[in-house]
């Protein structure tokens, strides 16, 4: 096998980050008082957003798959789910599957003040049972996976089916802070490294892993007959 080349990367120092940050992220007052907030809510729980960086991307895939039908696995206070529906048009719809009554309800408010709710639809409750209950013809455009990391693998198998060819399912999470290599990663990393192996040799995608934020995989899933990673082997 080839010897690939060395990686072309940089670290984002806080300085770079603002950079960043302030050339590639278009304003949006609420997604910023969302995060402001969600950290004065719950400074121990606040690392479980999504940075604005990763959420400017997410309204980014939403409009540029033109996305109509969006279902998000994990809501906490709202703001993937702010983010995904600011992409939306009009008629466009997100499901958003939370188990957690009270950041439900926050997300809800947020939702509210920023003129997003009615694009959203939040179905309280264990995700998978959301996602094995939904219609049998429920098709999406474009899901976003950031819930509990042992059930990754099973929400990925409940959407794949319901995903549109073409579709895009997005992965958040990938790299968990790096511990994915640890020789003993503990419950969580261990359960993310398993999803990426079981991703990765899943012949029904087309995918790459990204190092934004905490790490997204991109899976866009192929149309019934086309070739799998298996049919394109790497050249050695």
């Amino acid at each position: 096998m080839a010897i690939p080349a060395a990686p072309k990367s940089v670290v984002l120092t806080p300085g770079l980050h603002d950079y960043l940050v302030s050339h590639g992220v278009p304003a949006d007052p609420w997604a910023a008082r969302i995060a402001e907030r969600t950290r004065q809510l719950a400074p121990d729980w606040a690392h479980m957003q999504a940075p604005i960086e990763e959420g400017a991307l997410l309204t980014f895939l939403v409009r540029l798959t033109r996305a109509r039908h969006v279902i998000e696995v994990g809501t906490f206070t709202g703001y993937s789910g702010l983010c995904l529906a600011r992409g939306l048009p009009d008629e466009g719809q997100l499901i958003s599957c939370e188990i957690s009554s009270e950041w439900a309800q926050v997300a809800r408010g947020f939702w509210e003040e920023a003129g997003v709710a009615d694009r959203i639809e939040l179905w309280l409750g264990p995700a998978l049972e959301t996602l094995t209950n939904l219609a049998d013809d429920s098709t999406f455009d474009l899901a976003f996976i950031d819930a509990d990391k042992p059930g990754y693998i099973d929400y990925w198998e409940a959407l794949i089916p319901r995903m549109r060819p073409g579709g895009l399912i997005v992965v958040d999470n990938v790299l968990f802070s790096g511990q994915v290599i640890d020789p003993y990663p503990s419950e969580k990393p261990a359960a993310i490294r398993a999803f990426n192996t079981h991703a990765m040799q899943d012949s029904r995608v087309d995918l790459v892993m990204l190092s934004v934020a905490d790490g997204l995989t991109l899976a866009r899933k192929r149309s019934p007959g086309t070739a799998g990673p298996a049919d394109h082997p790497i050249a050695s």
